[in-house]
């Protein structure tokens, strides 16, 4: 009797070892802890704001003559652009900057001599800031047109901007969450294991680039202005408890 409760001791006991075995070799690839992983959010938009800026002058030995041409330029200015269809309030000038220019003269010997007063140098600048982009833009590239009236006026490219933008970097960072937790869901089930809870997220930095440019991104976000088509992109970092 007693030999055969041994024999029934020793059976269980393989068993049971059997099983723990089983049950070790099955969950030999399970992931134990955390889970770090980063995904990516990215979407293309256009540009719906535009800002344009020009410099124009006069230069005149008289002030009070160099201030009527400057005036006069401004007014032949402002009826171009109202001609081409900009709205009056969108059009704004900057406060006039004088310089007084002088000359250094010399000596037949190349010594210096002191200077000598040639002139007064006037400044003004103009802004055009609207959301009918298509038309700002091709006024800046035909706004030399005016040289032909005299008017030297030096035109600086574009500005583009995105009145949405806090919406779409709420959009982003739905669309880059999104991607971390497949990416996790993928890895935990690529181990044997199972996603758990949320333990962190942080994002990433917004960063706003021309489409299909060479820029660069920067630690602390690049912000594209010189491309009327943008490409918006930002990054989260979440961990994941696996169970």
């Amino acid at each position: 009797m007693k030999e055969n409760l041994n024999t029934i001791i020793l059976a269980l006991a393989i068993i049971i070892s059997s099983i723990s075995l089983g049950n070790a070799y099955k969950n030999r690839n399970k992931v134990k802890g955390e889970i770090q992983v980063t995904g990516l959010g990215k979407t293309d938009f256009s540009s719906d704001l535009i800002v344009w800026e020009g410099k124009f002058g006069a230069e005149n030995k008289d002030l009070k003559q160099a201030y009527i041409t400057l005036e006069k330029d401004k007014n032949l200015i402002k009826k171009y652009l109202i001609q081409k269809g900009v709205k009056s309030e969108n059009i704004v000038f900057s406060a006039v900057k004088t310089k007084q220019v002088n000359k250094n003269n010399y000596s037949p010997n190349g010594e210096y001599i002191g200077e000598e007063f040639s002139g007064y140098q006037l400044g003004q600048s103009i802004q055009i800031e609207s959301k009918d982009v298509e038309k700002i833009e091709q006024i800046s590239r035909e706004i030399t047109e005016l040289l032909n009236q005299g008017v030297k006026l030096y035109s600086e490219s574009p500005r583009y901007y995105y009145t949405k933008l806090a919406d779409l970097k709420v959009e982003m960072i739905s669309k880059a969450t999104e991607d971390a937790r497949i990416r996790a869901e993928k890895i935990a089930e690529n181990s044997g294991g199972e996603l758990g809870n949320l333990n962190s997220a942080k994002m990433g930095v917004f960063q706003i680039t021309g489409q299909n440019s060479k820029e660069n991104y920067s630690w602390g976000g690049t912000f594209n202005t010189s491309s009327k088509e943008k490409t918006a992109s930002i990054t989260m970092k979440l961990i994941y408890s696996i169970k």
